[in-house]
C-alpha cells in the first residue's frame, strides 16, 4: 500500500491532502519520538521511516504531525486484505499493508494485476502500487520501481538493469552487518553481488549463505507463498517522552502494557508461554530478557508479575527510555489462515479481525 498510515488518516483528514503529513509516536519536535510513515510530500525532504522526530523536523519544520492509530489502521487493513481474497485462493500477508498475491491461475495476470488495483481503489479509497513477477523476491522490488500507485512487470532477466546499480542492502537477508562485511570485499551494490565469486562470498558468509544472497541477486527465489501464517506473539511497547529513573513508575508502566497484550490475546482466544521484558536505556541500548513458564497463559496478573519480576532481576543502571512486553509462544484458534494473507503490494503483524468503519471514525 502507498503510505498507508497517511494515507488511511488523509481519508478522515482531506484538509491534510498535498501537504507534507508525518504520522508517528510522540508529540512534536522536542519528543522522542520516530518517523511511522510519512507522505510522499515530507519524503521530498528527507523524511522516512524510523527516522527520529526531531530530525524529522529539522528537516521539514513545516510538516503536519499526526499521532498513531493503530487500531484505525488494523480496521483498514481487513478491508485491503479481503479485496485482495477476492483475486486469488493464495494470498500470503506480509504486513498490515503488504501482501503476496498469487495470480498464477489468471489468463492474462497485468490484466488481473491493473483489477485488483480498480477494486483497491473503489472498495478502500486507498491505493497500491503492485510488482508481478515469477517469484516473491522479485514482486517485492518491482512493486517499489513505481511507487506511488504503480504497476510494473520484473522478470528475472531484467534485475540488473532495473536495480543493478542500487546498494546491496536492497536485497532481503542483506542486513546492515552483511553490508559492511561485503563492502570489505569492495561489493556494495546488487550487481556486484550478483557477479561475485564463490571463494570470495565463502570468507565473508560461509558457502551456503553466499551462494543464497548470490542467487537472490540474480532474481532467484524459491520461497512459496505462505498462505497459513500463523501468529507466534504478541507485544507491547512504548518510548517516553522524558527518561524515567523510578522503579515504582517503570512497574506501573509495565503493568499496562501486559493488560494490553492480554486483552488483544483474550480476544483473539491465544495463550504464550513466554513472557519478554524489552527494555532500553540512554543512550540506545537495548536489552530484552525472557522467561518461559510451565503452561500457556493470558492473565494479565501472571504476565505482569513475571515482567516485573524480570525487571527487578535487570535493574537498570541507567535511565529508561522504553520498555515493552511481550508473550509468545502463541497456541490458541488462530482464525486467520487462508485468502486473508501474498503481485506483491509494498509495505508488519497480522491484522486483528475487526470491522472497518469506511467513515473512518475513530475508536
Amino acid at each position: 500500500m502507498d503510505a498507508f498510515y497517511v494515507s488511511v488518516e488523509l481519508l478522515r483528514r482531506p484538509e491534510l491532502r498535498g501537504r507534507p503529513v508525518i504520522v508517528g509516536n510522540g508529540a512534536g519536535a522536542h519528543s522522542r519520538g520516530v518517523v511511522m510513515t510519512a507522505s510522499y510530500e515530507a519524503r521530498e525532504f528527507g523524511v522516512h521511516s524510523a527516522l527520529p522526530l526531531a530530525i524529522a523536523y529539522r528537516r521539514c519544520p513545516q510538516a503536519v504531525l499526526v499521532p498513531t492509530d493503530m487500531a484505525l489502521y488494523r480496521r483498514a487493513s481487513v478491508a485491503v486484505m479481503e479485496v485482495l481474497a477476492g483475486f486469488s485462493d493464495r494470498v500470503e500477508q506480509a504486513g498490515l499493508d503488504e501482501a503476496y498475491v498469487d495470480l498464477s491461475g489468471s489468463l492474462v495476470p497485468s490484466s488481473r494485476a491493473r483489477e485488483l488495483k480498480g477494486a483497491m481503489r473503489e472498495r478502500t479509497r486507498l491505493t497500491c502500487s503492485v510488482g508481478l513477477a515469477p517469484n516473491k523476491l522479485l514482486a517485492k522490488i518491482a512493486s517499489d520501481l513505481e511507487k506511488p500507485d504503480g504497476l510494473s512487470v520484473l522478470r528475472p532477466e531484467e534485475m540488473l538493469d532495473a536495480v543493478g546499480d542500487r546498494p546491496a542492502g536492497l536485497i532481503p537477508g542483506v542486513g546492515p552487518r552483511t553490508v559492511e562485511r561485503l563492502a570489505k570485499l569492495g561489493i556494495k551494490t546488487v550487481a556486484e553481488l550478483a557477479m561475485a565469486d564463490d571463494s570470495s562470498l565463502e570468507q565473508a558468509l560461509g558457502p551456503n549463505r553466499g551462494r543464497e544472497l548470490r542467487d537472490r541477486a540474480n532474481g532467484r527465489d524459491a520461497r512459496t507463498l505462505d498462505s497459513e501464517r500463523r501468529r507466534k506473539s504478541e507485544s507491547r511497547e512504548t518510548t517516553f517522552e522524558q527518561d524515567i529513573t523510578d522503579a515504582a513508575r517503570l512497574a506501573e508502566i509495565v503493568d499496562g502494557l501486559a493488560r494490553s497484550v492480554c486483552e488483544s490475546l483474550e480476544r483473539h482466544d491465544h495463550e504464550g508461554r513466554t513472557v519478554t521484558l524489552k527494555i532500553r536505556l540512554r543512550p540506545f541500548k537495548t536489552h530484552t530478557r525472557s522467561r518461559t513458564l510451565s503452561s500457556p497463559t493470558r492473565d494479565p496478573e501472571v504476565v505482569s508479575r513475571v515482567a516485573r519480576e524480570l525487571l527487578e532481576r535487570f535493574a537498570p543502571d541507567a535511565p529508561v527510555r522504553l520498555l515493552g512486553v511481550g508473550l509468545a509462544g502463541l497456541s490458541g484458534d488462530e482464525g486467520e489462515s487462508g485468502p486473508a494473507r501474498s503481485a506483491a503490494l509494498s509495505g508488519g503483524a497480522p491484522a486483528e479481525p475487526l470491522t472497518l468503519d469506511m467513515g473512518w471514525q475513530r475508536g
